[in-house]
């Protein structure tokens, strides 16, 4: 019955409009993808939210300032906000001596706050949905295109595959620069690279991204593009490289995933649809969970193998040492007892030695002198004995 429903739900599957849907979450996704690696490896993933919130008086100014909703004014008044963002966080954090938590949540709170005061403003004027800009509008990608190489490409999908190709050519061009200054900041000093020059670029970065994604994921859901996948791709392993290269393919998998869970999982509760965008996220927490679980050395699942075989071998091991040692004790006590049986036999063979020694000269005297001394006293002797082996012919 539920596999049913499933499959009647993708009846209505369509690739001009979901194939573009899709296109457009991946590309999101990987353009986050690529930059989340950083943002997790330097502690800093509440940065994106940050960002992401902060832009909100950038759209909202360029919107007053120019009195239209193109994308190029709105695209460039979020960017520099973004960017005045991560500048007022590290100022506050350095001359405020405050914790770098602290100075974000100083900085987005305040400008978020300004941003919806300022879109409030502006809604009086145009119909500027707040709540589109928060959680995005994914499924009216394929209905806002322009032409591409003679061809109706959403308009979304031009923009996010630029930034996919800005980010991608800035982390070919800075890998190195970028892993030092994530790893250690002071030897990248060291090194002649700056530090702060690397910071910055990756926040402008980071905030060129946020906007790119509002129109797909909404300003809130692009925290999860950029933090999430790095995170369960952080989860399976501990090179940047392939930190990088898993980050991006879970980011797609959980957009391809999320969007086939929009279709096909409502009809089973007996809902008609749900947001994409939201399912989107959804699949990459499962996939976060997933990798966090079974991941090869830091999955919770796998510790607890782990541990249970160190237990195991342990108490094997003690078991071996036990019978270990009780052969050493028994093989002690056997060599104990031959040393026993080896002075007996030599102090044996020495008194023979000296019994049959001859003693004619003098009758025997000296012979009994001899063994009296060997015994330590007179009364050991058998003198009957000893004469009649000194007797002898």
């Amino acid at each position: 019955m539920i596999i049913t429903r499933m499959l009647e739900s993708l009846e209505s599957w369509s690739w001009q409009l979901d194939g573009w849907i899709i296109a457009a979450g991946a590309l999101c996704a990987v353009a986050s993808a690529l930059l989340g690696p950083y943002l997790v490896l330097r502690k800093m993933s509440m940065m994106g939210d940050a960002i992401s919130h902060a832009v909100l008086p950038g759209l909202a100014i360029a919107f007053l300032v120019t009195d239209s909703r193109a994308s190029l004014p709105m695209f460039l008044g979020a960017a520099i906000v973004g960017l005045l963002t991560a500048i007022f966080t590290e100022w506050i954090r350095r001359f405020g001596k405050v914790d770098e938590g602290a100075s974000m949540g100083v900085v987005f709170t305040g400008l978020f706050a300004l941003g919806l005061v300022l879109v409030v403003q502006a809604a009086d004027k145009v119909d500027l949905d707040p709540g589109c800009v928060l959680y995005g509008a994914i499924e009216m990608t394929p209905l806002d295109t322009t032409k591409f190489f003679g061809g109706d490409v959403p308009r979304v999908v031009i923009t996010l595959g630029a930034v996919v190709l800005l980010n991608l050519t800035c982390i070919v061009l800075f890998y190195k620069e970028l892993k030092i200054t994530s790893f250690d900041p002071a030897l990248a000093t060291t090194l002649g690279i700056s530090a702060r020059l690397m910071h910055y670029l990756l926040m402008t970065l980071v905030a060129i991204t946020a906007v790119a994604s509002f129109e797909a994921v909404g300003n809130i859901l692009v925290v999860a593009m950029l933090i999430v996948p790095a995170a369960a791709a952080y989860m399976l392993t501990d090179r940047l490289s392939v930190m990088i290269l898993l980050s991006v393919l879970f980011g797609i998998a959980s957009s391809v995933v999320g969007h086939l869970s929009a279709i096909m999982v409502p009809p089973i509760f007996g809902f008609g649809s749900t947001t994409t965008a939201g399912m989107m996220a959804l699949a990459t927490g499962v996939l976060f969970v997933l990798a966090a679980l079974c991941g090869p050395r830091h999955g919770i699942i796998t510790k607890m193998i782990l541990r249970r075989r160190v237990v195991a071998a342990s108490q094997h091991k003690k078991s071996d040492l036990n019978a270990v040692s009780q052969w050493n004790l028994l093989m002690a006590a056997a060599r104990h007892f031959l040393n026993i049986l080896m002075r007996i036999w030599s102090l044996r063979k020495g008194r023979k030695r000296i019994v049959e020694a001859p003693c004619h000269d003098d009758g025997g005297k000296k012979c009994e002198a001899a063994l009296q001394s060997h015994h330590g006293h007179r009364g050991e002797t058998s003198t009957p004995f000893v004469k009649g082996v000194l007797r002898q012919p």
